[in-house]
């Protein structure tokens, strides 16, 4: 990636949340610029999966004992080896030789919410007590374009502690219809009752 990314990324001030957001607002401008948005997207989608599915590089990215060289060299490796694009490539080596592959994970959501943001598209974040089926999936689909959420993309996780049920963010709203919090709220209206 071309110099001026990491200049802008070094004069980035101290909050986390604005941090990742320039990165992520510089690799969109990035990639927009140079007309390889939808690869980029698409790069950035897997990147996020592969940091998702790999402890052995979630390690590499959080670890404080490997030099920045090092780190820098295998992210590169595992990048090439995995067929990601240059620009992608370039940009982690960035945010590598800025000692901020700790943030990777949340810059790629930051660019996904980016992404999402100037596409239209509303992110929902679900949490289930077990993975969703393709059926429930297309169902809660169904319901959110029903309560006025047309565009909608749907970021699941698995939480086993709500026993049952879902809770579904989107922006400021939480829709709880958990069998935890259902239990919860019994158990204080019993509590109330007595």
């Amino acid at each position: 990636m071309e110099q001026p990314v990491a200049s802008e990324a070094s004069t980035i001030a101290s909050g986390a949340g604005g941090l990742v957001d320039r990165y992520a607002a510089a690799l969109y401008a990035h990639a927009e610029e140079s007309r390889a948005l939808d690869a980029v997207v698409s790069d950035m989608d897997g990147l996020g999966r592969l940091i998702d599915a790999s402890a052995d590089f979630r390690r590499l990215l959080a670890s404080p004992l490997i030099d920045v060289k090092t780190a820098t060299a295998a992210a590169q490796a595992v990048l090439q080896q995995e067929g990601f694009g240059k620009a992608v490539r370039d940009f982690v080596g960035v945010v590598s030789v800025n000692r901020r592959l700790r943030e990777l994970r949340d810059i790629v959501a930051a660019f996904a919410g980016l992404v999402a943001r100037r596409r239209g598209i509303i992110t929902a974040h679900v949490a289930s007590a077990h993975p969703l089926t393709d059926v429930q999936r297309q169902q809660l689909r169904a319901r959110l374009i029903e309560a006025g959420y047309g565009n909608v993309n749907i970021n699941e996780r698995v939480e086993p502690d709500l026993l049952g049920g879902l809770i579904v963010r989107i922006g400021a709203r939480l829709y709880d219809t958990s069998l935890k919090s259902r239990l919860q709220r019994l158990q204080y209206a019993m509590k109330g009752a007595a």
